[in-house]
């Protein structure tokens, strides 16, 4: 039984550090880990993040307090050190060490990790050097901390990734009773092979990690997971997928399965969840109509919007076998005849020089014909009503045309005249610096997805992340997704995929694939109900990419044919659903890998 006692920290780069998706794991995690484990639970990560001071409520030292006076000790030391709250839900507490400390020290820390482990030296790699120091800062305060607690008693420290991993090392060596637990979210080897061999999954058992690593020049990298996997107490991984890869590249099976979850509270719009989706969706149709209506016009009201966002990683991703189904669905709708229209979102990021001045030209120029509009309905309402009130006889609707002044009446038609363009619409919103060898734009050329009036399906490429201050959309990136009708993630490597699990938190349907862990563990809940739960999972492990891409252009098709009435009740299914991936539900797998870090038995 798990002692809840015993303190827990929790350790990784992304603490109060907003760099990735391990963010996401650990602040959505916390309300959930500080109800259940309270003050016993400690956060560790790196004094690094510019403008954390907004985040952080001091903690005041208490006598008696291991974790204050471990870290007075650092202070002691030279160390620059935090100790807070959080100021996220939960209010855990943090403890923040400067890595760059000790840069002195860094051939002593080189040497030390070579002659003990093993370890490659790097001189070149500034991030691994980084960690190097980093890790041993962290050494030194856990001690502290389980020196001051009592080296009689257990504590848990648990790490994410070989950013964060090395500790473990010299704790396995020099403190048997900080029972370490090592999570990994994917592999860093996994990633350079699934990104340059197609043949990935196929071919796992084959590859020679070492070979490898040297060949993608991550050897150290490779060699502190495949060590933190071994020496670790308990070693832990997010998704079935990714197991299979711990097995052959880092030679050891996990102990236990920890998926990834989100706080739902902060999602979960109740019987809200199709007013928000209304909301956010006039926000695209004034995008859309900046875009698309000064070149031609289509139906709004049937209209869809659906999206992928993610890292640039256009075949880990799904973006090849997305662009490939999208050209295939344009095909076929146009043969059905269907009137119904899909734009397309690719929300990624890429080095841009600017927002594409005619994208940004017409979206202001749509801002002045609103203007002119709203000025002319001034003029009419004010001048209507004093007609109706003073007409003695004629109760019949006056011509309103000649209730608008001149100069209004020249101004909108000068607007909307310098608004029309005989151009296509573009198909990025903005300047790449490399077009010419952007895979995502070469993809929609070859395709022939050129935002043609005869295309249903129109694409828009934005290779910047969505915030509220985009001058395109003026919104943040959730609420992006609220105003979205489906989003699709047909990822080839994926080992978790929080952007799913994120739509269906907020009432959107998706597509994932069974090759990316959230859509591996969708495929293991039963589903004795049969309904349709918004989560389509696309079936990509063993299958050709031509089969994928038919598969999913026929999931589309018949995602476009259904009733919008039908889709309204998916958005509820799919937030009800989303409720299963709630931390509270899925805690106990952490509980388990502690579990079996506490024991003895190795």
């Amino acid at each position: 039984m798990l002692n809840q006692n015993m303190p827990i920290v929790e350790c990784s780069w992304e603490v109060c550090n907003q760099i990735g998706g391990i963010y996401t794991v650990l602040r959505s995690k916390v309300p959930a880990m500080v109800d259940r484990f309270g003050d016993n639970y400690t956060l560790l990560g790196p004094l690094v993040s510019k403008g954390i001071d907004a985040e952080l409520e001091e903690i005041t030292a208490v006598k008696g307090d291991p974790i204050a006076e471990a870290v007075k000790e650092l202070r002691k030391e030279g160390v620059e050190v935090r100790y807070a709250r959080w100021l996220v839900t939960g209010r855990p507490k943090v403890v923040l060490i400067d890595p760059d400390f000790g840069k002195q020290k860094l051939s002593k820390h080189q040497a030390h990790y070579l002659k003990n482990f093993g370890l490659e030296v790097d001189e070149s790699n500034d991030l691994l050097n980084r960690m190097l120091i980093w890790a041993r800062l962290n050494v030194r305060f856990l001690e502290l901390m389980h020196e001051k607690n009592g080296r009689q008693h257990k504590m848990i420290a648990h790490f994410h990734e070989w950013m964060a991993s090395l500790p473990i090392l010299d704790l396995h060596k020099h403190e048997p009773n900080i029972r370490t637990v090592f999570t990994t979210h994917a592999t860093l080897l996994g990633r350079y092979l699934a990104s340059n061999y197609a043949s990935f999954y196929k071919n796992l058992e084959q590859f020679n990690w070492e070979k490898e690593a040297k060949n993608f020049g991550i050897l150290p990298m490779a060699q502190i997971e495949r060590l933190s996997a071994r020496y670790c107490n308990s070693f832990s991984t997010v998704s079935e997928i990714t197991a299979k890869e711990c097995e052959f590249l880092l030679g050891k099976v996990p102990d236990v399965i920890t998926p990834n979850g989100l706080n739902i509270k902060r999602y979960v719009a109740m019987h809200e969840v199709q007013v928000k989706h209304q909301k956010f969706k006039e926000v695209l149709h004034d995008f859309t109509i900046g875009h698309f209506f000064p070149s031609y016009h289509f139906d709004l009201d049937k209209t869809l919007y659906i999206f992928t966002s993610g890292r640039y990683e256009f075949q880990n991703k799904g973006y090849d076998i997305t662009l490939k189904a999208l050209a295939l669905l344009n095909e076929r709708m146009k043969k059905a005849g269907l009137d119904i229209t899909v734009v397309m979102f690719f929300i990624t990021n890429k080095e841009t020089w600017s927002i594409n001045p005619k994208v940004l030209q017409s979206n202001g120029v749509l801002r002045e014909i609103q203007k002119s509009v709203e000025e002319i309905q001034k003029q009419i309402g004010k001048r209507l009503y004093e007609s109706a009130v003073s007409s003695e006889i004629d109760h019949r609707l006056p011509d309103t045309s000649a209730m608008v002044d001149d100069y209004w009446k020249l101004r909108y038609r000068r607007t909307i005249q310098s608004w029309k363009s005989e151009e296509w619409p573009y198909i990025t919103t903005h300047n790449l610096k490399d077009d010419n060898n952007d895979e995502i734009l070469n993809s929609m050329r070859s395709l022939k997805l050129f935002n043609s009036p005869k295309d249903r399906v129109k694409v828009v490429y934005h290779p910047e992340f969505i915030s509220s201050t985009n001058p395109l959309f003026g919104i943040d990136y959730g609420d992006f997704v609220r105003a979205c009708h489906l989003g699709v993630f047909p990822s080839y490597y994926e080992p978790w995929g929080y952007t799913p699990l994120e739509c269906i938190a907020r009432g959107v349907a998706t597509v994932t694939s069974d090759l990316s862990g959230f859509g591996n563990y969708v495929l293991g809940q039963e589903n004795t109900s049969g309904l349709d739960h918004g989560v389509h999972v696309l079936r990509r492990e063993g299958r050709s990419e031509d089969q994928s891409v038919e598969d999913l252009a026929t999931y589309l098709l018949d995602y476009v044919k259904l009733s919008r009435r039908y889709r309204i009740i998916q958005r509820s299914r799919a937030e009800d659903f989303s409720e299963r991936f709630d931390w509270k539900q899925l805690l106990p797998h952490y509980e388990e890998a502690y579990k079996k870090a506490q024991s003895d038995k190795k």
